[in-house]
């Protein structure tokens, strides 16, 4: 799998080098770059130093948003819309991630992140490139444990631990949380999260499946087999199947006229 042509060229489209994709499994960072010629002296004497160029101001993180009507656990949009949301769990190898983003933003996909807190910690990085390309970050909680299970301190800690890593990275806690090892979250999750500040939990309504490494033909199958409009789809960064099934998966939308757009944007008017 590791020498799959499509994850090839995924990791291609996301910046990566030869050995970047020949070890972009759950083990390895980024490929090193192209080594450069050197600097060539000018013909002529440049007239004066350069200035140097003013960094581009990104835009500030989207806090989260009650949206009417809605319950506080949201399994999907509304069905006459043709959307989905593709969202994804943040962990993992971060190039991995980045090429799954690239694959993303080459079919004009807009995703939404929810990321690990501890993943944030060691990556720290991977917070402005999601939102950089436009896409959505949110909360999967501190450490990915059973939060369900947890008492309701532990709970609460494991919700703003990830937030307050958010905020401090973004400006913001995250558009949405997601509670971690589990679909749906209980009363008491649901109702730690709105304490911590997010009116709403994600869960989803089609589940690919993808962390069970089924190849990339599979995780197409798994979403198109039970896609719908207003559907939120399940996947993870981490994964070479899902990198190497995203160009098929998005190429499969489109031929049903369903566009992937953030979770934000599926439940808005």
């Amino acid at each position: 799998m590791l020498s799959h042509p499509g994850r090839r060229a995924a990791l291609r489209a996301a910046g990566l080098g030869a050995a970047g994709a020949a070890v972009a499994g759950l083990t390895s960072g980024c490929g090193p770059g192209s080594p450069s010629a050197g600097p060539t002296a000018p013909s002529t004497p440049p007239p004066g130093p350069a200035r140097p160029a003013r960094p581009a101001r990104a835009a500030p993180a989207a806090a989260p948003r009650r949206f009417p009507g809605q319950p506080v656990e949201i399994a999907h949009g509304p069905r006459d819309r043709p959307r989905v949301a593709l969202t994804f769990h943040g962990n993992g190898d971060p190039a991995v991630a980045r090429a799954v983003l690239a694959a993303a933003e080459k079919g004009g996909a807009r995703v939404t992140v929810l990321a690990i807190g501890s993943w944030l910690d060691a990556h720290p990085d991977m917070a402005r490139r999601i939102l950089d390309g436009g896409h959505e970050l949110g909360n999967h909680t501190q450490r990915h444990l059973a939060v369900n299970d947890m008492p309701e301190a532990e709970a609460l800690a494991e919700i703003t631990g990830c937030a307050q890593r958010l905020k401090r990275l973004t400006g913001s806690i995250g558009t949405w949380f997601r509670p971690s090892q589990t679909q749906y979250a209980t009363p008491l999750v649901r109702k730690l999260a709105q304490r911590a500040g997010y009116p709403h939990v994600l869960s989803y309504d089609v589940d690919s499946l993808d962390f069970t490494s089924p190849g990339a033909a599979a995780v197409t199958r798994n979403v198109t087999g039970t896609v719908r409009p207003g559907s939120v789809v399940s996947l993870h960064f981490g994964y070479a199947d899902t990198v190497d099934a995203m160009p098929s998966l998005l190429e499969e939308l489109a031929r049903r006229d369903l566009r992937a757009v953030t979770t934000t944007e599926l439940l808005t008017p």
